[in-house]
């Protein structure tokens, strides 16, 4: 997909945010980051997560936070058993 103006690119959104983690579209599949896995995503503005950028196709970042995740983290977390202990 070609990339807004701003440099954004539209192939990765945030589609909701709530107590328990944030739902991603990306490439037309949904994914949900529950904040007991993913810590990193809570207690941060709605602007930070929200900034997402999907790299190369398969790269997920975060500039506002310093965070970046693969998407097959997302598809398969048991190939990634190490875990944030933030």
């Amino acid at each position: 997909m070609k990339s807004l103006k701003n440099g954004k690119n539209i192939s990765v959104s945030v589609e909701n945010i709530t107590s328990f983690g944030i739902w991603l579209f990306v490439k037309g599949k949904e994914y949900f980051l529950d904040y007991d896995t993913y810590p990193y995503f809570q207690h941060k503005t709605i602007a930070a997560i929200k900034n997402a950028r999907l790299l190369h196709g398969v790269h997920l970042y975060w500039p506002d936070l310093d965070v970046d995740l693969e998407i097959d983290n997302l598809e398969n977390p048991e190939k990634y058993p190490l875990k944030s202990k933030i």
